[in-house]
């Protein structure tokens, strides 16, 4: 008789046969030279109104419209509001919770002691029990800040990070730039501990605003290195992989 690690081990491996999990928009999968690798932690990480949720959202969705059962972890907004936010670009979220394929969970900044029992309990259970191949942590900056002190912080991610990791399902977490240097994350932390790395950014671009897009990082894979423009649109993200965009000291050229 099989374990229930070896189980969920070849459930994934029939939702990804190439090894590989669509990030949801077309243009970044062709970046990414077919998708995330199976298994990893990707971050998105960017400033206020670059479309971090709407990524994430985005990312549930796509899986759970291929059959997949998922999981959205929020650490800020209301399984409500983001319901309300998915349904803007046309995604009908609530069907699939009624249905047991998509579970949210709400975590509570005000009781650390619960916050790290969920992660370390709960979590593993969820998955585990819901066959879920796809997790979306938004954001994981609320999360690191909620501790003492950068240690415990730190110990803490890498907890989180070795439960996503065992029970190979692929995440993708959001978090916020630092105000110091928009190229790092708030925490500073993150971006080290993390397989892959998107770049989102607002940048001039002569007299327009441009979102831009980077991959900085992304682990055993071949990937797009220059910074792509995207929009945000009433269909969500769409990234247009053949542009190019020129940057000079952070500022489009």
């Amino acid at each position: 008789m099989m374990d229930s690690k070896s189980q969920i081990s070849g459930k994934l491996s029939e939702i990804c046969p190439n090894g590989r999990v669509s990030s949801g928009i077309s243009g970044l999968d062709k970046m990414l030279n077919g998708g995330f690798p199976q298994g990893h932690i990707v971050v998105a990480m960017g400033d206020p109104g670059t479309g971090k949720t709407t990524l994430a959202l985005q990312y549930i969705h796509d899986g759970l419209d291929k059959g997949e059962s998922c999981i959205y972890i929020s650490i800020e907004e209301e399984k409500e509001s983001l319901i309300s936010t998915a349904a803007s670009y046309g995604w009908e979220l609530q069907e699939y919770i009624e249905n047991n394929k998509l579970k949210f969970l709400k975590l509570d900044l005000s009781d650390i002691k619960t916050l790290a029992r969920r992660i370390r309990v709960e979590l593993p259970e969820l998955i585990e029990s819901s066959g879920a191949s796809r997790i979306a942590i938004d954001s994981i900056s609320l999360f690191n800040i909620m501790f003492d002190n950068s240690i415990e912080s730190r110990i803490r991610l890498v907890d989180l990070n070795k439960t996503v990791k065992k029970s190979g399902v692929t995440a993708l977490y959001t978090s916020e730039t630092s105000m110091k240097n928009s190229f790092h994350s708030r925490d500073g932390i993150i971006e080290y501990s993390a397989d892959g790395i998107l770049f989102l950014q607002q940048s001039e671009i002569g007299s327009d605003i441009r979102l831009v897009i980077r991959i900085i990082k992304m682990r055993r894979t071949l990937h797009d290195r220059l910074y792509r423009p995207y929009d945000i649109t009433e269909n969500a993200i769409t990234v247009y992989p053949t542009e190019m965009v020129f940057q000079d000291e952070g500022t489009g050229v």
